[in-house]
């Protein structure tokens, strides 16, 4: 069976087939099952994460309501789905991906019209396909902002040590007191991965009151690292 193209498929149905499925998800169990089992026709959503430790997240997240959040690393919109469940009912979700190579999704342009169908009504999702530490990007996002600030940013692109430094130092200062920072990858990971959040966590972690989230201490991968601005 020769499988449909997936941006006709999208027009077509106008978003139904994932909408009806969505608004039947009212809690945070449910919405991870959702991604992490989600499949329709050749449509599925990725997730790179442990299933405790983003659950966790979620849990901490469902108490700060986030009106606007700012995601770096789309890669396979798992995450990108679980934020628009927790987040307010008005929020607006950015999401910046580099467009491709080392650590960048490098996401098809049909699923600019998947990504931008997870929101709940009232909510709005923009995604930036572009190099998060490239000060036009920046500027571009904090145009988005209009004034406001971020209440969490999800830091999860550019994985090497100066890396996540860069994003760091860029879009902390747009985060507003009283909000969150999370990281993912703050797990130490095998050398040949190149994978150095680690590091930059430890060195910093002690500046502020931040959560540590890792399921396994050997698990060598994922952990999500949190700080309170």
């Amino acid at each position: 069976m020769k499988l449909l193209n997936p941006i006709i498929v999208l027009k077509l149905n106008k978003g139904k087939f994932l909408n009806n499925t969505i608004k039947k998800i009212n809690n945070i169990n449910d919405a991870i099952d959702f991604v992490y089992s989600f499949k329709y026709l050749n449509f599925s959503i990725k997730i790179a994460q442990v299933k405790y430790e983003i659950t966790k997240l979620l849990e901490i997240l469902k108490d700060l309501t986030p009106k606007i959040i700012l995601e770096i690393g789309t890669a396979g919109g798992g995450t990108l789905f679980l934020f628009t469940r927790i987040a307010d009912s008005e929020a607006s979700i950015v999401s910046i991906d580099l467009p491709g190579g080392a650590f960048g999704g490098g996401y098809t342009n049909w699923k600019i019209l998947l990504y931008q169908s997870f929101t709940k009504r009232g909510q709005k999702i923009k995604l930036l396909r572009a190099d998060s530490h490239n000060p036009k990007t920046f500027d571009l996002f904090k145009k988005t902002l209009d004034n406001r600030m971020v209440d969490f940013l999800f830091i999860d692109g550019d994985h090497t040590y100066e890396g996540v430094k860069r994003d760091f130092i860029m879009y902390s200062r747009l985060v507003r007191k009283g909000g969150m920072i999370a990281f993912h990858d703050i797990a130490e990971h095998p050398p040949g991965t190149k994978c150095k959040v680690n590091e930059f966590w430890d060195e910093n972690k002690n500046n502020y009151e931040y959560l540590e989230i890792i399921e396994d201490i050997k698990q060598k991968w994922a952990g999500i690292g949190i700080i309170y601005i």
